[in-house]
């Protein structure tokens, strides 16, 4: 057995064992997603308040805090299958609080790079927050059409490690290309869905 194998095995195990905890406790996996929401919220206060002079130590912060919400995105499918809890509520539930989970990270990002004044940032901040939710949309709007839609690589859990490796190492400056690299996959995954679902619907007949 390699490290990584056992590293992996660990891991599982321990995601595992919070989800018996977690379940034992009977808790709405609705509930769980609300409170990664909640935890997310905290983050990007911790974005929105840092400035030039403590910036590095709240990046930190709020990169702990991420990982921490991360655990309760993880869990909450887990926990409605291990409690026989799954509802198409609850699925639907899942993608609007995550959808709200992404846009207040970079709102958060946002205040930030307004506080310092670094204009060119605050607009590729909005960009991102606006190509990561079409990401989202085109992919939910094809699958109406289409039934599967699951081509580009930038989905939300790329997202998240990106924002996550950002915070935590902002003090080496990684924030700033981890956005640009954000905004430009994201656009190239929204760019790739649009043409997947194009070649995908030339046979259909028109809706209404």
């Amino acid at each position: 057995m390699t490290w990584t194998s056992a590293f992996g095995r660990a891991c599982g195990w321990l995601l595992d064992r919070i989800v018996h905890g977690l379940s034992l406790t009977r808790i709405s996996p609705n509930a769980l997603t609300f409170i990664g929401l909640v935890i997310n919220i905290v983050a990007a206060f911790l974005f929105g308040h840092a400035n030039a002079s403590n910036g590095d130590r709240m990046f930190l912060y709020a990169g702990m805090v991420i990982f921490g919400a991360g655990i309760f995105d993880m869990v909450d499918g887990r926990v409605a299958r291990r409690t026989h809890t799954v509802t198409v509520f609850g699925s639907f539930f899942d993608s609007v609080i995550d959808r709200y989970s992404d846009v207040v990270l970079f709102f958060g990002l946002l205040v930030y790079y307004g506080r310092i004044n670094r204009f060119r940032y605050v607009v590729l901040v909005a960009f991102v927050m606006v190509t990561s939710l079409m990401v989202s949309y085109t992919r939910a709007r094809a699958e109406s059409l289409i039934g599967q839609c699951k081509v580009g690589f930038m989905e939300r859990p790329e997202r998240i490690v990106l924002v996550l490796l950002g915070a935590l190492f902002n003090h080496w400056g990684v924030m700033a290309p981890v956005l640009w690299v954000l905004a430009v996959l994201s656009t190239i995954t929204v760019i790739h869905r649009v043409v997947y679902t194009y070649r995908n619907t030339k046979h259909l007949a028109p809706i209404g």
